[in-house]
């Protein structure tokens, strides 16, 4: 079907250029026209979309969707006390029916606030793979390893196989919406051998590689206690950077932790919301930037956030280094724009979304401009990333398919995944 989306502004291109009372085409899942003309083909159907802005879909590159089930549990708590104090006991009671029920009520908050792609790293992996065939948004899944007896060998760690497997059965699916990544959960949650082996694996099958790196100092300088390294040197060591790498948080990195993320085209995911509420820091992302690492935006998981809104990240992205640094010009809205569309979806290894142009997928949403506090709009960036919110999203399209149109969604039962993660909240915690 051909679509034509009409009288609206949008953020076009690599420099988010704006049009206003524009028109933009889609032929199936692609767009074939943008423009301030109405174009001269015909279309199956047409949309106004007056007092609406298109930008790309926010891409989520960083989470634990399942955790929106622990949303409010163990706050105030730093990293490793929240962990393995909190976290881990209630996930040791998570059942395969409670993931799944946590995904898709993750999957509503996303898609509402306008997230079109995600990257997400949890066990149980093939509920999130069954909800987002289902949702009709686009993933890139992994079911993480650890590893944390030294003798084991890499043929029984079942986690390995799993990620393996799940990678097999499922990477490329819905013609390529679904992608199964690798993932190697942290250095404190693995042993080098392990590391090393499912690296070469992740590395012969032309996968992608999902790591948390030097989230907090704490976890940094352990790693050079134990191996005389850094986390990132250690992954390096160990061939993980062979492979197209994903690195969420990188709050401690050192000058040479940098140089390494440069020499690899890791890409390194900010998070500024769980970093600051466990009280990591934040990393060192203008430097980053600076020397030509690409970095996108992540919400983590809710129970360290404790949201999935991008929109959030985005503003704080922008304000929190220009105020550490007290410099203004620091973070600009068209730089932390380009982190939440084309830097994730570089990171993800998806060329064709992440802009608004002809030729790229149809993965698109709306503002509405009619919002008290989206008026007037003089200035569409800073709009964007300093004063709109993610319940101003009125439409979620991805691969040219509405996924959420004015509070409705289309492709989801909201009632019935509300119902279901209530089932597994009361399971979990009681009445």
């Amino acid at each position: 079907m051909k679509l034509l989306l009409k009288h609206c502004d949008i953020l076009m291109g690599q420099d988010f250029r704006r049009l206003e009372n524009a028109y933009l085409g889609i032929d199936g899942d692609t767009i074939d026209y943008i423009g301030t003309e109405r174009p001269t083909a015909d279309y199956d159907q047409e949309k106004d979309m007056s007092g609406k802005m298109l930008l790309p879909g926010l891409i989520n590159c960083h989470g634990h969707t399942p955790m929106v089930l622990l949303r409010g549990v163990g706050s105030d708590l730093p990293l490793q006390e929240w962990l393995f104090d909190k976290m881990i006991p209630v996930e040791n009671r998570l059942t395969a029916e409670d993931i799944k029920a946590g995904n898709a009520l993750a999957l509503l908050e996303m898609i509402a606030t306008g997230t079109t792609s995600y990257s997400d790293m949890y066990f149980e992996t093939q509920t999130a793979v069954e909800n987002a065939v289902e949702a009709g948004i686009k993933a890139n899944l992994c079911r993480p390893v650890q590893a944390f007896a030294r003798e084991e060998p890499y043929e029984q760690n079942f986690r390995a196989r799993e990620s393996l497997q799940l990678f097999k059965d499922c990477h490329g699916m819905e013609n390529g919406r679904i992608r199964i990544d690798f993932a190697i959960h942290a250095e404190y949650t693995n042993v080098p051998h392990i590391v090393e082996a499912y690296s070469a694996d992740c590395k012969a099958l032309g996968g992608r590689m999902q790591v948390h790196i030097s989230e907090t100092f704490r976890e940094h300088e352990e790693c050079i206690a134990r191996y005389g390294k850094t986390p990132a040197r250690w992954f390096y060591d160990l061939g993980t950077f062979d492979s197209p790498t994903a690195a969420a948080h990188c709050v401690a990195v050192s000058e040479e932790d940098l140089r390494l993320l440069l020499e690899k085209d890791v890409s390194v995911i900010h998070n500024p919301s769980s970093n600051m509420k466990l009280g990591s820091g934040f990393a060192p992302i203008p430097k980053m930037l600076d020397m030509g690492i690409n970095v996108a935006l992540g919400t983590d998981g809710a129970a360290s956030n404790n949201n999935l809104n991008l929109f959030e990240e985005m503003h704080l992205a922008a304000v929190l280094h220009n105020g550490f640094t007290h410099d203004p010009t620091l973070m600009r809205p068209a730089q932390v724009l380009a982190m939440a569309t084309s830097h994730g979806a570089k990171l993800q290894g998806r060329e064709d979304t992440g802009v608004l142009e002809a030729g790229k997928k149809a993965d698109v949403i709306a503002l509405d401009l009619r919002r008290p506090h989206l008026y007037p709009n003089l200035d569409a960036l800073a709009l964007t990333v300093y004063a709109a919110q993610g319940s101003d999203v009125v439409m979620t399209m991805v691969d040219g398919k509405i996924l959420y149109e004015n509070g409705e969604f289309l492709t989801l039962d909201a009632d019935k995944i509300l119902y279901e993660a209530k089932a597994a909240v009361k399971r979990l915690y009681g009445d």
